[in-house]
């Protein structure tokens, strides 16, 4: 069983953008580790989302970790924009990237830590050449794009078959609460990205509480 801290990551997709300001500082103070932002362009997935200048905003309304998830297409070309805008997590697919070597390395060179991750449908041996260069994997347990899909369970092979191999942190994203975080932290996850189950709760600070101790 993997020891370190276990992490809560709001996801500000399932957030009321009509205040979002609000809602960040609100996760922030009720006691969370990091913001998890998801960046989408319409063409890697079916959505469309904020761009550079919005986590540039973002940024000045809370000092927690931005970790910054990218699905969109050739991300090498847009790291310095979300780097410079405050990201200090950058993750990305490994479907995305024609060069992911390259784009990884853009990513450390450029001072932010490193994160890659994959489609439901893409085998872990997809990553594995590339588990030294990053510190985090992202396991998406629900399709990406949309926030609030079902989670799905089978997707935890994939932390279990990297849990061993890897050293650094393993991240779920699709569907967390209560139930599944902790079926996650039982496989060996340490980041718990959870949207719909933390901003649809009036008592922001009680959600996470519980989510921390469903990990512990």
């Amino acid at each position: 069983m993997n020891q370190k801290k276990k992490w809560v990551a709001p996801s500000i997709l399932s957030a009321d953008f009509s205040r979002l300001g609000e809602e960040i500082r609100e996760v922030s103070d009720a006691g969370c580790d990091s913001i998890h932002v998801d960046v989408m362009d319409g063409h890697f997935v079916p959505n469309l989302t904020i761009g550079p200048p919005v986590i540039r905003w973002i940024r000045k309304t809370t000092k927690l970790p931005l970790d910054v998830h990218l699905m969109i297409e050739e991300p090498i070309q847009y790291l310095k924009d979300f780097r410079s805008a405050g990201s200090d997590w950058i993750t990305v697919h490994v479907e995305a990237c024609k060069d992911v070597q390259a784009t990884l390395d853009q990513i450390r060179n450029l001072g932010a830590k490193v994160g890659i991750s994959l489609r439901p449908k893409t085998n872990v041996k997809a990553i594995e050449p590339y588990l030294k260069l990053v510190d985090l994997v992202l396991v998406m347990t629900v399709e990406p794009g949309f926030g609030g899909q079902e989670f799905m369970p089978d997707m935890l092979e994939k932390v279990r078959a990297l849990r061993p191999q890897f050293s650094g942190l393993i991240s779920v994203d699709g569907g967390i609460n209560l139930e599944t975080a902790s079926q996650a932290a039982r496989e060996g996850a340490d980041i718990f990205v959870a949207g719909s189950s933390i901003f649809k709760e009036s008592n922001r600070k009680n959600m996470i509480e519980k989510l921390r101790r469903a990990v512990s």
